[in-house]
């Protein structure tokens, strides 16, 4: 498995993490519990190409997923980035399948394709 490095907690502040916890933490509940309650998540935004082609191939396949949105390229900003922060996803869409986030729209194209969100999905 490859990862990311992350800044090690212990090389933080307490500032700064009070700081980090208390970015747009209601931003990230919603999302929390949007994953917790349907089995496909796409969080986006209006105005992203990549965002209307993995809802228009999800749609395509028959999978039924819940969608949040966040602004666009114009407005919130902040509570996208509170998102990437916490994903530590760069990018938008992000799709999540019983939690797992799988990417955006290449990874889900192919896991449509492939079978494997299926597979994922109806996994319990």
């Amino acid at each position: 498995m490859i990862e990311r490095p992350l800044l090690d907690a212990a090389h933080t502040t307490d500032a700064a993490r009070e700081k980090i916890a208390a970015f747009h933490p209601k931003t990230i509940d919603e999302v929390r519990t949007a994953i917790a309650a349907h089995p496909v998540v796409v969080v986006g935004m209006a105005q992203n190409p990549h965002v209307k082609n993995v809802r228009r191939a999800l749609n395509a396949a028959g999978i039924q997923f819940h969608y949040l949105e966040y602004g666009s390229y114009f407005s919130q900003w902040k509570p996208r980035l509170a998102i990437k922060l916490w994903s530590g996803y760069p990018t938008f869409p992000q799709v999540f399948v019983r939690g797992t986030l799988i990417g955006g729209e290449d990874a889900t194209v192919a896991a449509i394709t492939d079978g494997s969100l299926v597979r994922l999905k109806d996994t319990n």
